[in-house]
Formats: structure tokens, sequence, C-alpha cells
């Protein structure tokens, strides 16, 4: 392997070197028993964060608007607190928020479907702590969503 191939590979990401390899990884969600394409299918990384995008930002709006005189820290901390509830609320009753809705994305309890509201609390509160939502696995979810036991799929 020459210079190239190595800096290739290690751009391209490890899942890429790994089928470079000869290994078969299939496609992100098929251990979950979810399509490959189409509604029920893994929800791609550009729509989560678009719909986080939109959520984070109603949530400032709202925490500039109603509850701070000015920008500051504690409107970012109030933004949070509200996206904290939002979350719990959202997920937890009809399994999206309104960034989800607004991009067609759905949040799925893998054993009954719908959510609970304490895996709802679970998953938002690790959201809020940020560092376990960059921490993919092979499906694409993150690790909130693995220890809430949880899928966002689209819908």
């Amino acid at each position: 392997m020459d210079n190239r191939q190595a800096i290739g590979s290690w751009l391209s990401g490890p899942r890429a070197a790994i089928e470079e390899a000869g290994a078969d990884l299939g496609y992100r969600g098929e251990q979950l028993g979810l399509p490959e394409e189409g509604p029920g299918s893994i929800a791609r990384p550009g729509r989560r964060i678009g719909a986080l995008a939109v959520d984070w930002a109603l949530c400032l709006l709202i925490a500039y608007g109603l509850i701070t005189d000015g920008y500051d820290q504690a409107t970012g901390n109030w933004a949070l607190l509200i996206f904290f509830v939002l979350s719990v609320l959202t997920v937890g009753t009809v399994g999206f928020t309104p960034g989800k809705r607004l991009f067609r994305l759905r949040v799925l309890d893998l054993g009954t479907g719908r959510p609970s509201p304490l895996r709802a609390l679970l998953r938002s509160a690790l959201l809020c702590v940020a560092l376990p939502a960059l921490i993919w696995d092979r499906d694409g979810r993150g690790l909130h969503d693995r220890l809430a036991r949880t899928v966002e799929v689209r819908i």
C-alpha cells in the first residue's frame, strides 16, 4: 500500500477502509431490522443536524423573547433547559420534536415502537450533554440513542 492509498483510506473513514478490505458490514440499520431506504430507514446525519438546528433556534427564540432581556450566557442556559423540556415532552408523547417533524424524522423505541417518557428523558438528558450524540455506531446511531434503546428514522 503506498502513501496515497493509506491517506485515502484514512480520509474516507474506518467503515470504507473495512469494506475496502473485503468485509461486508451491510447497510445502516440492517442489524436493527430496518429498511435500507425510504420510510422507516435510519435517518441520515444531515437531516438530524438540520432538525437539531431548528429545535435549538426555536428554543433560543423562546429564551430570548420570553425569559431574558438580551442575549447573554443566561439566554443559552435557558435555551438548553427549554430544549430539554421540549425534547422530553414531545419525543415522549408523539415521538418527534418540531424540528424532527419538519425534516420528516421520528424517534422509535426498538422494542415497542413508541419511546416511553422515561426513555425520552434519558435520551434528552444525554443529548443535552452533547458528547454522547457525537459518538456513533456503525448504524449511524448516537450513543444517546443506543443507551436509551431508541433509533431515529425517516417517516
